[in-house]
């Protein structure tokens, strides 16, 4: 079915209900559409396909109201054959006959009896584009009405007649109206609005007009006109319409011996030609004129006729004006709360005066009118209040008593009423409506000023709190809008004090607010230059950022050629391109380069057409100003050319492989195909080299043969050799449809049997014979696809009827179901269910496994009852034992915390004295963030780049990918680059990055690392648009939180298994950076060195890992090894220093004080540069001419119970003060590997490694003894965790703390955000948003950053301080927490360590909601602004390509999902984003596989 009206917001429709003919069926609808078909100008100019279906739709139809039980029937033309009811202009004359709809109506709208009302249709019949000659023509045409039962039903075109409607003055052409805005018809006339054409000099004095027509005249019009064509024909009078597809002839004719019956004048006839124009206009002289005129309406009352005129500006007048009105007389703002008398002037009002009236301000605004004399009137003690700033009252005048009835105001009064309280929050918008007449000053706000008090003073100094843009050309002309407070009163304030450093800006008066914002348009500058912009208002403001001077530059132009029918779209390199306000790409000097997008680095943008093959200059404009320099050329070469497409038969699902053959492929950058009528949507194309591209074919609505569109570059193909060679019309050239489709049903498919139940036992091999219904398609072998559920079964036999194919790989033991399918293109068909054995295994092996379950479940309560009774015999003797302990732990924290606050003020003056904290820089501290482990391109090895230090020892070279170069071939690097530049605009669309996140989500063999790589590579991809992000980031977590309040709210953000959830971890990683490196970073280093030294001050197993000093039991020395300090005195050409005095322990293995010495040596220096234990070797100096290189094993070592014990300080007896030197060795030994490594069974070091099965014949009561009373040194926990409980409080205090300088912006945002959401859902829980605020910040972000300090510092962070971090990370957990801690004797040491301080800790947390809760909100616009300051602080940090490569295997991996989910989105698919993905895909994947191995 044909569409019924017009396609286009601009174009016109209007229709008109029909009554239905006596006798008859139902009501019909006249319907009267502008034509927008191919080569109006309503149709698609964009890259996007266009629509056909349009082209074959009429401009004057009758169609059906009456369904008759099938809705396909609606709409219908009301007669067969169709053409009986329908007007259509032929396609070669729609250039000249546009017609524009006016309107449609019945007249009369009540007939006599006897009598017909015919249907009319006031239209225009548009001026010509490009004709200055050409003008519009106002046009009325008549159509009669079947009126009785029995009633010949006539063609539509048989009574259609047109005349012309000519309104204008006695003043020549130039008074003409030759435009119709209006009609309405009243009982003898026709009132019309006309304006004037466009352009015309006098179109700005009297653009419109009031016409009247008399019916009477149109009839007698119309019945000489047919008289004049058949009786007496006379030419200059009535022309045949030889436009018109159902037309009869091209002149009119006499008609001999023949009389025409009155009906006949009216309404012609079959025999007689049609449809007819009548050449001469029936014309008028206007009746009224105002400007923008755009509607009428007539009434008519006690003999009178009233003409009620609409607007543009949504004004309502009357004509005529001999009634008693009001005039216009302006009125000064009034304060609200005041009283005024309000003097009202009225016109011919004499014969009135005296009438009790009444003034109206709205509703209930109600004063008394007093009369002064016969042209004026009183309103007297008028009192009006607003709550507004100001707010404007209508003032009419009514009769007393009678509220309906109001004096005419065609210029209607108002009173503006005015609040100083209300709108102006800040001295210059209060100051600054003095010019409005408001009476405010400015006292601790703005206020009434009273009739005493002064003028009011100046306003403190001008504000700037943002610009934009950052950066123009050198030319100036850049629109640069400074947004503030206080940025002047008024335009004079600041009309010549906008200045960028010594350049002036000039402010436009238009785009000027009071106070808040100002326009202004940049001079030039001599020379590149940055510097802050300052707007002088009386005092003279700064802006904190700067605005730069530069000069953009082009280099390059990228492709070079395009054919000449434009939509290629072209890539210009250059520099700095994305300054200023506004660009323009200009082709051939004057066509312009839709489509912009643009970088710092790049401007894309699609070509026009062009009229040519020849090389046309391209120039690229800033500001309207010249061409910026670069000599770029694009060259227009001929249109490519298809020749032939093959196979040319298709099932009607579609999705057959089409092979189009043809020339110059190599110049196309998509293409699509297109069937004409039948089908539906178009699909995308793939084009394999210059002279081959493959199309899957369309879907149909039907069989049948159809012909074939393409569009390439977003063109539609034109076959201009089928024109050439006069193969086909220009009509069909330009459809491109030299090509037909034929669509035959979709094949049918069965098993042999035709049984839909196939039962398969697993293991067993699989062969499966498929019956094919004969069908003329001609299907080859490679073009079915059969699968067993997700299996692919491996065709091996095809013939007309039957298919032969197998399983070659296993489907599983599991008992169940799986489909076989058969696909043929587009076309899927479930032709059986194979049905797999093996439940009476599945039942043996499931009693089994309970009966060995029941079996171990009695013998673990029978230990467990027995353990429980030993234990209670020794607990008394371990009382006795930590009672005696007691006071040794309140000494030993007593002395430790005093040596440890020693050594960390020491520690404390020598990082300022020094370089400071080794924080990594940015970029590394985000790529070790975002990918820890969840990336596979955190798999690639990677470190820290390091320089060389003076020994000569260096770290490995290599970066993360994602900070180094893009590595592919430069033989891909073209259109790589252009199809990660396509795929980077397609991430940057809202509704594709979506569609694409959740389509991947739904897929089960994305797993959740997939989601964190993909959420990160997201993140550096977009890391420049951080604005763009967020809001992504919120759309996605809105869906997340529709999902969990459905189910359990407080669940939500509890882990990272989303997209989405992992985004925001990356966005607070991102956002929270300044605020650990500026705030944070200072007590979290410190206490780090405080874990470390603390740990160092006792024994440490060098193969265990254990310490005597920890704050983790699984990390505890359970011994008790007394250790004696050694202070050694060492010499080691290092890092700055030649020697020192280093601390060590005697139990400490050589190379534990190795790491001691380089640690005192490179304590400046970041861990990255420093060497390592096993590269230097440590001599000691016994005597002047005794040295000994000292080592954990040698021939020296002793042998306890068949296990080495590694060689320790007091092994070789070194004693206090000793004099060792350590040197750097050329080759390194790696016989022994790192100490922890050793095998335990051979090596110790402090402790021998006990184990109970190792050691049978040992008594119950020696080995229960070794696994309770070392229990008794868990007191040590304590030790540590007092000695460290400062530092422990000032790291949260910084953690859980608000800076007054530094606002933490993005938790108050996102806290929120969050608090929004909640709101919305009507949850009004706090704990549930207490528990959303902890999963989002402190459980997100800060756990992370506690447990993995390498992620911020450049630091070694060993197995034991990751244990004591993992304590402290899980004490600030359940100080985020809410819930009660269950404490008891059994519960694990880590949480029970800092249970006494958890309920103060979890004050500091709520205190730190409340203080986020009471920040000032923050805007979107205060929020963007900031997130585009981070973007700016970081931009170039990354290697975006990288990512988006990354991000594009996961497209390529999931397409055919991918494009289900585009397709299924109404969006994306109104938007063809679906399209543009293949665009992508076409590009890349005959390239980026191939071009990796390659890499």
């Amino acid at each position: 079915m044909l569409n019924v009206a017009a396609n286009h917001p601009n174009a016109s429709t209007v229709g008109l209900v029909l009554p239905p003919a006596a006798g008859a069926g139902g009501s019909r609808l006249l319907v009267g559409a502008t034509y927008t078909g191919y080569g109006s100008s309503f149709f698609p100019r964009n890259r996007s396909l266009e629509d056909h279906r349009f082209e074959n739709t009429p401009e004057i139809a009758i169609r059906s109201l009456d369904a008759r039980g099938d809705l396909a029937k609606l709409f219908t033309f009301d007669l067969n054959p169709s053409d009986d009811n329908i007007l259509k202009i032929k396609q070669g004359a729609k250039e000249q006959h546009k017609l524009g709809f006016v309107s449609a109506f019945l007249h009369p709208p009540d007939p006599p009896p006897g009598a017909q009302p015919y249907a009319y249709l006031a239209l225009n019949s548009e001026a010509r584009a490009g004709d200055k000659e050409s003008q519009a023509r106002s046009l009325l045409a008549r159509i009669c009405l079947p009126h009785g039962a029995g009633s010949d039903a006539k063609k539509l075109t048989e009574s259609y007649i047109q005349l012309g409607l000519q309104c204008a003055g006695g003043a020549g052409r130039g008074d003409l109206y030759s435009r119709l805005v209006s009609v309405f018809p009243a009982r003898e006339r026709l009132f019309a609005v006309f304006e004037r054409p466009q352009g015309s000099p006098a179109a700005r004095a009297a653009p419109a007009a009031l016409c009247a027509f008399r019916f009477a005249d149109v009839r007698a019009a119309i019945r000489a006109a047919r008289t004049a064509c058949f009786v007496e024909p006379a030419p200059d009078v009535v022309a045949v319409l030889d436009s018109v597809v159902q037309g009869t002839g091209p002149a009119c004719e006499r008609k001999r011996n023949i009389q025409l019956q009155p009906e006949q004048l009216d309404c012609g006839a079959a025999h007689l030609q049609h449809p007819l124009s009548i050449l001469q206009p029936l014309k008028a002289t206007p009746v009224f004129r105002a400007p923008g005129l755009t509607s009428v309406a007539v009434a008519s009352v006690n003999n009178y006729t009233a003409v009620f005129l609409g607007t543009v500006n949504g004004r309502l007048l009357k004509s005529p004006q001999d009634c008693p009105r009001t005039l216009l007389s302006p009125l000064a703002p009034v304060p609200t709360g005041g009283s005024q008398n309000i003097l009202v002037p009225l016109a011919n009002a004499a014969f009135f005066q005296g009438a009790a009236l009444e003034c109206s301000f709205g509703l209930e605004e109600i004063f008394e009118a007093v009369w002064v004399n016969e042209s004026i009137v009183r309103c007297d003690q008028v009192v009006l209040h607003t709550t507004q700033k100001s707010q404007v009252f209508p003032l009419s005048l009514q009769l007393k008593g009678q509220p309906a009835r109001f004096l005419d105001s065609p210029e209607p009064m108002t009173v503006v009423v005015y609040n100083c309280a209300m709108g102006s929050p800040d001295c210059s918008q209060c100051l600054g409506r003095e010019d409005l007449g408001q009476l405010c000053v400015w006292s601790d706000g703005c206020r009434l000023r009273g009739p005493l008090q002064p003028m009011p003073g100046t306003c403190p100094a001008p504000e700037i709190r943002a610009i934009e843009p950052l950066s123009g050309p050198l030319d100036g002309g850049t629109l640069l809008t400074i947004r503030g407070r206080n940025l002047g009163r008024r335009l004079s304030d600041v009309a010549h004090g906008v200045w960028i450093g010594g350049v002036a800006c000039e402010p436009l008066p238009d785009r000027y607010t009071v106070s808040e914002e100002i326009v202004c348009v940049t001079g030039p500058a001599p020379g590149p230059l940055s510097d802050i912009v300052t707007v002088n208002a009386s005092k003279e403001g700064k802006s904190r950022d700067r605005f730069s001077y530069v000069l953009p530059l082009v280099h390059s132009l990228e492709p070079p050629m395009g054919p000449k029918a434009g939509g290629t779209r072209i890539t210009i390199h250059g520099n700095d391109l994305h300054v200023g306000s506004e660009l323009q790409v200009l082709v051939n000097d004057t066509d312009p380069c839709t489509e912009l997008m643009r970088t710092d680095t790049s401007i894309t943008c699609t070509v026009p057409e062009g009229a040519l093959p020849a090389p046309v200059p391209v120039c690229v404009r800033f500001e309207r100003r010249g061409c910026v320099h670069g000599n770029l050329t694009f060259w227009y070469m001929q249109n490519p050319v298809i020749t032939a497409i093959s196979p040319r038969r298709s099932p009607v699902s579609g999705g057959r492989t089409i092979t189009v053959a043809g020339e110059r492929f190599h110049m196309v950058q998509n293409v699509s195909m297109a069937v004409h009528h039948i089908g539906r949507e178009p699909t995308l194309c793939k084009v394999l080299n210059s002279t081959l591209i493959t199309c899957p074919s369309p879907g149909a609505l039907s069989n049948a043969s159809a012909p074939v569109d393409f569009f390439i570059n977003g063109r539609a193909y034109a076959d201009e050799v089928a024109v050439t060679e006069e193969l086909l019309d220009p009509e069909e050239a330009q459809r491109g449809s030299r090509f037909r489709l034929d669509y035959l049903p979709n094949p049918q498919f069965s098993t042999a049997k035709r049984e839909k139940w196939i039962k398969h036992h697993p293991g067993e091999p699989l062969t499966l014979v498929i019956h094919k219904e004969q069908d003329s398609l001609g299907l080859q072998s490679h073009e079915y696809r059969v699968k067993i559920g997700q299996v692919s079964c491996d065709i091996q036999i095809v013939s007309d009827r039957i298919i032969h194919c197998s399983v070659n790989e296993s489907l599983g033991a599991t008992e169940g179901q799986l489909p076989i399918t058969i696909q043929v293109g587009n076309f899927n068909q479930t032709i059986a269910t194979l049905q797999l054995g093996g439940s009476e295994t599945a039942i043996v092996v499931s009693i089994v496994i309970c009966s060995v379950l029941l079996l171990l479940s009695v013998v673990a309560l029978f230990i467990f009852c027995t353990k429980s009774r030993r234990a209670e015999r020794y607990w008394q003797k371990t009382l006795l034992q930590m009672e005696e302990m007691e006071s040794q732990i309140r000494e030993e924290i007593r002395k430790g915390f005093a040596e440890l606050q020693t050594d960390m003020t020491d520690l404390t003056k020598e990082l300022n004295r020094s370089q400071g904290i080794p924080f990594l820089e940015y970029k590394h501290f985000v790529t070790r963030t975002f990918f820890p482990k969840c990336s596979s391109l955190y798999e690639e090895r990677y470190v820290l780049p390091s320089q060389t230090n003076s020994q000569g020892s260096s770290q490995a070279q290599e970066t993360h990918p994602l900070l180094g170069e893009w590595k592919i071939p430069e033989s891909c690097r073209p259109n790589m680059e252009e199809g990660i530049s396509l795929f980077s605009s397609l991430l940057n669309n809202k509704h594709f990055l979506i569609v694409f996140v959740h389509a991947l989500e739904q897929q089960k063999d994305f797993a959740v690392r997939d989601r964190c790589s993909l959420a990160s590579l997201l993140t550096i991809a977009l890391h420049g648009k951080l604005e763009y992000y967020t809001s992504i980031m919120k759309e996605l977590l809105v869906d997340l939180i529709d999902a969990s309040a459905a189910k359990n709210p407080k669940l939500m953000l509890r882990r990272t298994e989303s997209v989405v959830e992992k985004m925001l971890t990356n966005w607070m990683s991102i956002c929270m950076y300044s605020c650990l490196r500026e705030t944070v970073g200072e007590p979290f280093f410190l206490l780090l060195c405080a874990i470390k030294q603390q740990i160092n001050k006792g024994s440490i197993d060098a193969i265990t890992g254990k310490a005597r000093y920890t704050l983790n039991e699984e990390w505890l020395l359970r011994e008790n090894i007394e250790a004696k300090p050694r202070n050694l005195n060492v010499s080691f050409q290092g890092c700055g220093m030649d020697s020192l005095s280093v601390r060590a322990m005697d139990t400490d293995t050589l190379t534990q004080v190795k790491e001691k010495i380089l640690e005192a040596f490179c304590k400046n220096v970041p861990y990255s540069q420093w060497p390592r234990a096993e590269d230097v070797d440590l001599e000691w100096f016994a005597s002047s001419t005794q040295s000994y290189i000292l080592r954990d094993l040698d021939d020296t070592s002793v042998v306890e119970d068949g296990r080495k014990k590694l060689n320790t300080l007091a092994h070789y007896k070194i004693p206090e003060g000793a004099s060792l030197a350590m040197s750097l060795i050329d080759k390194k030994d790696n016989t022994l590997g790192r100490v922890k490594d050793l095998d335990t069974e051979k090596y110790f070091h402090l402790v021998l490694p006990t184990d109970e099965l190792a050691e049978p014949k040992k008594s119950h009561r020696q080995s229960h003894r070794k696994k309770v009373l070392p229990e008794i040194y868990l007191t040590r926990l304590l030790s540590t965790k007092g000695t460290l409980q400062k530092f422990l409080d000032d790291l949260f205090k910084a953690i859980l703390s608000i800076r007054e300088d530094k606002p933490p912006l993005a938790v108050k945002y996102f806290f929120d955000f969050l608090e929004e959401q909640a709101e919305k859902r009507g949850i009004s829980d706090p704990d549930t948003l207490h528990i959303w605020k902890t999963n989002s910040l402190p459980l997100r972000f800060w756990v992370n950053i506690l447990k993995n300090p390498q992620f911020v510092f450049d630091i070694d962070k060993t197995d034991h301080i990751d244990a004591c971090l993992s304590v402290i990370a899980q004490a600030f957990i359940d100080a985020c927490s809410i819930s009660d801690l269950q404490l008891g004797k059994d519960s694990p040491t880590n949480k029970l360590l800092y249970a006494k301080e958890i309920p103060e800790y979890r004050k500091i947390v709520q205190r730190y909601y409340k203080q986020i809760q009471d920040m000032t909100p923050l805007s979107e616009q205060e929020m963007n602004a900031h997130l585009a300051e981070e973007s700016r602080k970081y931009q170039n940090e990354f290697n975006t390509n990288v990512a988006m490569a990354e991000i594009y295997k996961y497209a390529k991996r999931y397409r055919p999902q991918i494009m289900a989910a585009l397709e299924a989105n109404p969006t994306a698919r109104r938007t063809q984003l679906q399209h543009k993905f293949e665009q992508v895909v076409a590009l890349m994947e005959d390239n980026i596989y191939e071009c990796y191995s390659e890499a």
